[in-house]
């Protein structure tokens, strides 16, 4: 082995251990549930550990103390942040309303960059298959989405009372944005002229004013408007 690789050798361990230290001092949250100035803090660090790591002309013991004042920046900013509500909006954010008594707030995904598909992802991830059960949906500023479910979709209302129900089942897209999807239409084994009966009966002369339409294996189908506004607000 040459001295250049034991170089690197021992700045790796030397970093890991740095980092180490100092992932226990910033404390639990920095590894669980980073916020905006937590994120950006969390990939500083790892730039500058790597360049340490793999760059034997710069400096240990500067980057160490680079490193050491990152995370010092992110201690004071989780205490200042505890103490001040308006600077934690300001650095942290606040919790986004996808999802408001049903309704898609098409504006709040818009603005966060989340499209249709992963907002039903992520439902699907929390085992919501059906967006019509959801009740309220919100990203957090962690950017992990909680979900509450509608009061009748409670586990305890049908099985505590054994009502027998259909078992559910996947929905497909039908328009998404204002467009139709005629794929999945296809899929569906229906075509343009159900869907504008089933349009029209529901008050909808064309596409444009639908966020999202989708369809069952059980004939369910379910209409979010587009331009629906949130009247909540969060409070923190």
């Amino acid at each position: 082995m040459n001295n250049e690789f034991l170089s690197v050798i021992g700045r790796t361990i030397l970093v890991l251990v740095i980092l180490f230290v100092l992932t226990k001092w910033m404390g639990k949250k920095q590894v669980s549930q980073m916020n905006m100035y937590d994120y950006l803090i969390g990939i500083t660090i790892g730039s500058i550990a790597a360049d340490i790591s793999l760059d034997i002309e710069k400096n240990v013991i500067a980057g160490v103390i680079s490193l050491a004042i990152y995370s010092l920046s992110g201690v004071l900013v989780t205490y200042l942040t505890l103490k001040n509500m308006n600077l934690r909006r300001f650095l942290c954010g606040v919790p986004t309303i996808l999802i408001e008594n049903g309704n898609i707030i098409e504006k709040n995904l818009y603005k966060e960059g989340i499209d249709l598909n992963d907002l039903q992802e992520e439902a699907r991830q929390n085992g919501y298959f059906d967006l019509s059960k959801i009740n309220y949906a919100i990203l957090e500023t962690s950017g992990k989405v909680s979900f509450l479910a509608s009061a009748r979709e409670e586990p305890v209302t049908r099985g505590d009372m054994k009502v027998k129900v259909k078992d559910e089942s996947l929905s497909a897209n039908l328009i998404i944005d204002g467009t139709l999807l005629e794929k999945n239409l296809e899929q569906m084994k229906k075509d343009k002229s159900w869907l504008e009966k089933e349009l029209n009966n529901r008050g909808y002369k064309d596409y444009k004013n639908i966020l999202l339409m989708t369809l069952d294996n059980n004939g369910k189908i379910t209409i979010y408007d587009k331009n629906v506004s949130s009247n909540t607000k969060i409070l923190e």
